[in-house]
């Protein structure tokens, strides 16, 4: 067993179509990426790379016969060692979700489960690519509801938002969210506090956090990160839309042959390119009220607006723009080869582009929902992608 045979195994050229998963989640939720970000993305890479070892265990004689060259069936790795590879990371992706709080662990426990489904039962009946599109939603949902979660209280003590004296680590209502950006849409069962002051016996300072319903940390958390999925929701199934096209044209690509396949795939990649371009609404169009607190101050909560996200005029349209260009330009090229010509090299690269195309998808996700540097910051991951690619297949 070499590296380079692990390499193989785990297609490691396809790992930087991963992390901005978790990055537009949490752009979604108009949430700067933080801690529980990194634990969301550290998750799916564990969980993506346990779907890949998975994969080719459960494929390994139908690898023998079409892919004689694959790491199984060459005899470079044991069946054996890849089934313990697949569950060792699929076991590091829950832990590393775990740490992320509940709601996480609740989302990447649906995803683990759903690799294991497709690639042992899955895969090979019509139900594969809409499992496989779930995957890549639920892995944009695990971005969602892990970022935040340090000041929800679901990451262990001292952490959670509280009420008293306005000390600690999260004591001022602006680590609820980046600065100048509004909570999302649905993920406060809670009040946002406003922070208020009073001399006298019985003063109040600090920031109160009165729950709207159920009581404790916990509470507030699960309901926070409810919202987090609400708002994330279009995101997810955008993300979710490009995999099932990109999936479907990878049944064919071992034996070739399917025409009609490659031409929806390009029709869907135009659908979901004209949807990316389109304002978010949700999150960021939240609209603020006040309440008297009776602390002689105001508590600040939040209700639904439709209006359009404010975020896409902030972050240039033409970023957007470009971004969105950038994945036609990805994946539309190679599936019209394979159209054209059906042969399984072609279908193959249509497959790989389809691949790489997620990562400006994610990049557009993220700057459509207002963030413009998450989706500057995953474009970068282009170039690497692009680089691996050429020494290990994607695919």
């Amino acid at each position: 067993m070499t590296v380079r045979a692990w390499a193989e195994l785990l297609r490691v050229s396809a790992l930087f179509t991963v992390p901005g998963d978790a990055l537009a989640g949490a752009a979604a939720t108009g949430l700067r990426p933080d801690r529980g970000t990194a634990l969301a993305v550290g998750a799916s890479l564990c969980l993506y790379e346990a779907g890949m070892a998975l994969n080719d265990w459960a494929d390994r004689d139908e690898d023998a016969v079409d892919r004689p060259h694959r790491p199984i069936p060459s005899g470079r790795i044991s069946p054996g060692a890849a089934l313990a590879a697949a569950g060792a990371l699929t076991a590091a992706g829950l832990g590393l979700a775990a740490r992320a709080g509940r709601p996480a662990l609740a989302v990447a426990t649906g995803l683990a489960a759903t690799v294991w489904a497709y690639d042992l039962r899955l895969k090979h009946t019509p139900a594969g690519p809409a499992a496989m599109a779930a995957a890549r939603g639920l892995d944009l949902l695990l971005g969602a509801t892990a970022t935040g979660a340090a000041t929800t209280g679901t990451s262990g003590p001292g952490r959670g938002t509280r009420a008293g004296s306005g000390r600690g680590r999260d004591s001022g209502w602006e680590s609820r969210s980046a600065p100048g950006r509004v909570p999302p849409f649905g993920s406060l069962p809670f009040r946002v506090p406003v922070p208020v002051s009073r001399s006298g016996s019985g003063s109040c300072s600090g920031a109160a956090v009165i729950p709207a319903s159920g009581s404790g940390p916990a509470s507030a958390a699960d309901g926070a990160a409810r919202g987090s999925v609400l708002g994330a929701l279009p995101a997810a199934g955008l993300l979710g839309a490009h995999t099932y096209a990109v999936t479907a044209v990878s049944r064919h690509e071992a034996q070739g042959g399917s025409t009609i396949t490659p031409l929806v795939a390009l029709a869907a990649t135009a659908a979901l390119g004209a949807a990316a371009l389109r304002e978010q609404r949700g999150p960021r169009g939240a609209e603020a009220a006040t309440r008297d607190t009776g602390c002689g101050g105001k508590e600040r909560a939040y209700r639904s607006d439709p209006s359009p996200t404010p975020g896409v005029t902030t972050a240039p349209r033409l970023l957007l723009t470009a971004l969105t260009g950038a994945y036609f330009r990805t994946a539309v090229g190679p599936l019209l080869h394979a159209a054209l010509n059906p042969s399984p090299p072609l279908t193959q690269r249509a497959v790989g582009g389809g691949i790489r195309a997620m990562i400006p998808l994610q990049a557009a996700l993220a700057a459509r929902a207002g963030a413009a540097g998450t989706g500057l910051a995953v474009m970068g991951l282009v170039p690497l992608a692009r680089t691996l690619a050429r020494k290990v297949s994607p695919t």
